[in-house]
């Protein structure tokens, strides 16, 4: 039996939002709103804004439309998904969520009969707190588990839908992101709003937590001078363990889990809790860590290769490389940098340079947060943390 087709409107056309719509345009009529005209003009000539493989492969064929115009993409809408950005702000010491209130406010009443689902991170209790301020009962909250890069991947690969509420509108969402999916045993899990907020920013916050256990491990395998892939094999070799997500860094970084975990430990204000502030500061002292370790070595010029935290993304948001750089850049060390998707002459007042040769010609130390195969040729001049030769 055929599933009825719905129209949903998906505001925001980042890694959540664009993934999210190309997921459901399979089967429903998707409206992508945004507020960026170049960016719908690129979406319009389906011409991708970001990297994501099996987006970009998808986008030429994909019926949907896109447009600026929030009377258009409300009209008749039975779902309007909410993916616009939160970022942290650090004066507050809480995610920044004016987009995602302006953008309910105006959905509930431009489109009275839709169920508002938030997709965009937010603080725990966010999303109660808004159904009271808008007294509407139509707003829930929707936790999201992507990696930048893989979106539609994940998408259509999902551990598991979590909707923050059991009505029924909601599990006719959680019914349509399962049926386009390609896992058709997905599990659904309902529960409430400040729940499935909670869920997102532990999970996240466990995932960072791993990142930064496995670090401390390879500091102090540094210091001691160890064979830190030896221990860290050891350690993961028991099954309560695992051997995942366990490759050494210069810290994590990218779009979620820097501002994820910050906003979890405002969350835990009076609250007892030492881990989850440890997470956060354990971070920090990696950076400083990794900075001291090449100043040790007295470079003269430093080459950042690459910022993006994973191949396959575009996104230079809080990659942890950044913070070694600005770090060594207070220390006055001359930086520059490899970047190829950066077309500037300049990021953050250190030359970018093209070409690979002249970068590697130039730079008497190279830092990675990967190791690539194009710096084969140059393996005595670089600095990684890397040891297994992935994003794992």
């Amino acid at each position: 039996m055929q599933q009825k087709s719905y129209r949903v409107t998906v505001v925001g056309t980042g890694y959540v939002g664009l993934s999210m719509g190309m997921l459901l345009c399979a089967q429903h009529e998707v409206t992508f709103l945004d507020i960026d005209a170049a960016r719908v003009a690129r979406l319009q000539a389906r011409d991708c804004p970001l990297r994501d493989v099996l987006i970009e492969d998808r986008l030429p064929e994909a019926r949907f439309t896109a447009t600026c115009d929030p009377t258009t993409a409300y009209a008749n809408a039975d779902f309007v998904v909410i993916a616009t950005p939160t970022n942290y702000d650090e004066e507050s010491g809480f995610f920044d969520t004016a987009s995602v209130e302006n953008v309910a406010a105006a959905a509930l009443q431009a489109a009275p009969n839709a169920l508002l689902v938030i997709k965009s991170t937010v603080p725990v209790g966010f999303t109660e707190k808004l159904k009271t301020r808008l007294n509407s009962d139509r707003i829930v909250f929707s936790p999201e588990f992507l990696r930048e890069g893989h979106a539609l991947h994940d998408n259509l690969y999902p551990s598991r839908i979590i909707l923050g509420d059991h009505g029924a509108q909601a599990r006719i969402f959680a019914d349509i992101l399962r049926s386009g999916s390609l896992k058709p045993d997905v599990p659904l899990l309902f529960c409430g709003n400040t729940e499935a907020e909670a869920v997102k920013l532990f999970a996240n916050t466990y995932l960072a937590m791993r990142v930064a256990f496995f670090n401390e491990l390879d500091t102090f395998a540094e210091v001691r001078e160890l064979d830190t892939r030896e221990i860290i094999d050891g350690v993961c070799a028991d099954p309560r363990i695992g051997s995942y997500y366990n490759n050494p860094s210069f810290g994590y970084g990218g779009y979620c889990l820097p501002k994820d975990t910050q906003q979890l430990r405002a969350n835990y204000f009076n609250i007892p809790n030492n881990l989850i502030y440890a997470v956060v500061e354990s971070n920090r002292t990696r950076k400083d860590f990794i900075a001291q370790s090449i100043l040790r070595k007295n470079p003269h010029t430093v080459g950042i290769y690459r910022l993006a935290m994973k191949s396959g993304s575009d996104n230079f948001r809080a990659s942890a490389i950044q913070g070694v750089m600005k770090r060594l850049k207070g220390r006055g060390v001359q930086v520059i940098v490899y970047e190829p998707d950066l077309p500037q002459a300049e990021f953050f007042r250190s030359p970018v340079v093209h070409n690979l040769a002249a970068f590697k010609q130039a730079a008497d130390l190279i830092i990675a947060n990967r190791m690539h195969a194009e710096l084969s040729d140059v393996r005595d001049k670089v600095y990684t943390r890397d040891v297994f030769g992935g994003d794992a």
